[in-house]
């Protein structure tokens, strides 16, 4: 009998990843395809759904079956999780109708939040979703389609989200987990897990929204059709998935309540495991991927994407160098950022660049480098962005706490953790271990034990511990992170002081179309 295997793909920001693993968890192959995001606008984040998130699976599946020289009748089950939540419509034949508007990232929405809030109620919206309106909300980016492009809306059969037009792709059917639906506030009902259809007349109808399932539930089968155009077996299951968060949660270990993922990619996000639905002001409450498990989670607008436009607009150096050398540009300004101490020499820089989310939630905020003087240099700089995302992760826990929720492990993951220097950073400022997993190949791999859970290899995401060994804790110096005292101080402070003039601009720049 031939042996089987389980694939798990990952759309991320700006690459997608897949995965071919045994049922013991050995990989045995792995294929990555990198993209573009679009951003037609100031606050416009996109991607064309064909030529981003289907060209990618096909090329991933069509590079994993090369290289493994397996038959694809040896595929067993298949996970797919994406980035999240983004918006697609598309029209009755399936055929998306304008490129899909991303995650929270994309803060065009500001104007149709506060028409929700207004008409709708906020404590009202918080009642009934469990959290909060932001600009991660898919619910007023459906409404920014209403609004400004009539005709896309009323041809739209489906408003679906990233992974879940790849499972529709592959069999037809239009379906979404339970967790990545509660992304589309506020017309998800967190206590029922079923859509609001008392909100139709103000978003849209529920009947153009995807079934709702649990992750790991096959959504139905590869068809004759996607089997020809993927190199699939036909009748190969797939799995509902998830958003690339969640499976990034189960690559990285998460098993048991209490357990913290922190994911550093082009964002920061973070998902804790708890036993109950907790409701919270300042960060998100959802059912998680299993009946009985619900996640409290959060995330912060800007992290890999900061260190990638400081490489883009300020490491011209660096982008030479590594072309001779061979050497990551990534690793030579962790080089530089070295050679800067604790704190900067003083600067502090606020991470906003594309607003906020958890847990000032404002997505018109502001990025800030205060503190500049001649002495300083561009390792300084790029130093007091690192930090920056730390305050900012540090700033997150303190008040999760506040709300009581203390993670009991803190599991990190993502690009971001290759960075030693960073990595040790976060652990300074935020005073605590980070625990960091020997396998970082990302949301893929948790997709490929979802899709192996999904067709019975496994009890439940509990037994991930079979797949997932932690490599590599990371410890505070507990003398460094006094030296952050006085910076952290001024973060906190640096926001609450010019957060009216932050509104103000964006107001402006919203205003005059130039964001």
């Amino acid at each position: 009998m031939a042996e089987g295997y389980l694939l798990g793909v990952d759309i991320g920001t700006y690459s997608s990843k897949g995965v071919l693993v045994r049922e013991n968890g050995e990989i045995i192959a792995q294929h990555i395809v990198p993209h573009e995001m679009d951003m037609p606008k100031p606050g416009h984040f996109e991607h064309d759904a064909d030529k981003v998130w289907w060209h990618d699976f096909q090329e991933i599946v069509k590079g994993l079956l090369e290289k493994s020289e397996i038959n694809s009748s040896q595929v067993l089950g298949i996970g797919i999780s994406a980035i999240g939540s983004c918006v697609l419509p598309v029209d009755a034949n399936g055929q998306p109708l304008r490129p899909a508007i991303l995650y929270g990232i994309d803060t065009r929405a500001t104007r149709e939040i506060e028409y929700l809030e207004a008409i709708l109620g906020k404590e009202e919206i918080f009642e009934k979703s469990g959290m909060y309106l932001s600009s991660q909300a898919s619910g007023p980016k459906i409404l920014w389609i209403k609004n400004n492009e009539p005709e896309v809306f009323r041809k739209a059969r489906w408003f679906l989200t990233s992974q879940a037009y790849l499972v529709y792709k592959l069999t037809g059917k239009a379906t979404i987990d339970a967790y990545t639906a509660s992304g589309y506030t506020p017309l998800f009902d967190i206590h029922n897990l079923c859509w609001r259809e008392e909100l139709a007349s103000y978003i849209t109808p529920v009947d153009r929204l995807p079934q709702i399932y649990w992750s790991c539930e096959i959504a139905g089968y590869v068809t004759d059709k996607a089997a020809v155009e993927t190199g699939l077996a036909s009748g190969t299951p797939v799995i509902v998935g998830t958003t690339d968060a969640a499976a990034e949660a189960v690559s990285a270990g998460m098993r048991e309540f209490n357990d913290m993922m922190l994911m550093f990619g082009s964002s920061i996000f973070f998902i804790v495991k708890t036993t109950e639905l907790i409701k919270t002001r300042h960060f998100w409450s959802a059912p998680f991927l299993e009946k009985d498990t619900y996640a409290f989670l959060g995330g912060m607008s800007t992290a890999g994407s900061l260190t990638k436009w400081f490489r883009d607009q300020f490491a011209h150096q660096e982008v030479e160098e590594e072309i001779s050398t061979g050497r990551s540009v990534y690793q030579l300004l962790a080089d530089l950022a070295s050679q800067s101490p604790p704190g900067a020499k003083g600067l502090i820089l606020l991470p906003y660049f594309e607003g906020e989310r958890t847990p000032l939630n404002d997505p018109r905020a502001k990025g800030l480098l205060f503190g500049l003087s001649l002495r300083h240099t561009r390792g300084d700089v790029y130093r007091s962005l690192l930090e920056g995302v730390g305050f900012g992760v540090r700033h997150n826990l303190e008040v999760m706490e506040e709300e009581g929720v203390k993670p009991e492990r803190i599991l990190a993951t993502g690009g971001g953790t290759k960075n030693s220097l960073w990595m040790q950073i976060v652990s300074d400022i935020v005073k605590a271990k980070l625990l960091i997993p020997q396998q970082q190949i990302g949301a893929s791999f948790g997709d490929a034990f979802m899709a192996g859970v999904g067709i019975g290899l496994f009890k439940d995401l509990t037994e991930i511990n079979r797949w997932v060994k932690i490599e590599k804790t990371i410890k505070p110096d507990l003398e460094t992170h006094e030296k952050y005292a006085l910076n952290y101080r001024l973060f906190r402070s640096l926001y609450e002081a010019n957060s009216p003039f932050m509104h103000e601009l964006s107001d402006y720049l919203v205003d005059q179309d130039i964001i």
